[in-house]
């Protein structure tokens, strides 16, 4: 990598129990129970990785 490029931004998250656990970003502004898509058994009201990849994803646009 060039050394004469800056970061623009950095983020961090945290994650423990996998699919069925809990997500917390740094800022403490997303915290989230996890949990495998209700529609596959999961818990409902808890977000799964997939719909946080499309909502990051789609926000891009």
């Amino acid at each position: 990598m060039d050394s004469s490029k800056k970061t623009l931004y950095t983020a961090d998250a945290t994650a423990v129990g996998g699919r069925s656990g809990h997500v917390r970003s740094a800022t403490g502004i997303i915290d989230l129970e996890m949990s495998v898509p209700e529609g596959l058994g999961g818990k409902k009201g808890a977000t799964n990785p997939e719909e946080l990849f499309a909502a990051g994803y789609s926000s891009c646009f």
